[in-house]
């Protein structure tokens, strides 16, 4: 059976039609937004310069041969993960003994590091996504460079490194 409805039928149901979009369109956007978490803008500012602070920090240790420091901005559990070329490590303990056999061995000649570029976005409060570049060089040579990833966590007023992606840029 079709209904006919006059022109003031189909204007009143039209101006119906209206109101429950723009209602509902407004209940949705409440909804939604109550579950936003918004990061302060300052605090991406906050985490740039406290994360190029630790940077800094760590590769002063790296060249004063202080492993045990450099290693003190990596979280110390099971399951730091840590990517490169070679493969990927699990734990810090693991990641401490590569770093020691490989370039703090006894008698090995340590490079000079560096760290350029930084970039830093926080993705949660507590949780932030690095960008940079590391240069091991020896005398006035650059022995290796390269592009890193970091995912870091701040546990305990401090952020620590809970995942790193290190590659190294081609050999010329």
């Amino acid at each position: 059976m079709r209904r006919e409805y006059g022109t003031a039928g189909v204007l009143a149901l039209a101006a119906y039609f209206r109101a429950a979009a723009y209602f509902g369109a407004a209940y949705f956007s409440a909804a939604c937004a109550v579950h936003v978490r918004t990061v302060r803008p300052t605090a991406s500012a906050d985490a740039q310069a406290a994360i190029g602070a630790m940077l800094t920090r760590s590769a002063a240790d790296w060249n004063r041969g202080d492993l045990a420091g450099f290693m003190s901005d990596y979280a110390r559990d099971s399951t730091l993960s840590y990517v490169s070329g070679r493969g990927v490590l699990y734990g810090w303990q693991t990641l401490y003994d590569r770093y020691q056999r490989v370039y703090f061995a006894p008698g090995a000649q340590r490079d000079s590091l560096t760290f350029e570029n930084l970039r830093v976005r926080l993705l949660a409060p507590d949780v932030a996504f690095a960008t940079a570049r590391f240069r091991l060089t020896r005398g006035d040579a650059v022995v290796a460079s390269g592009p890193f990833t970091l995912i870091l966590q701040r546990r305990q007023r401090r952020w620590q490194i809970v995942h790193d992606h290190t590659s190294s840029d081609p050999k010329p």
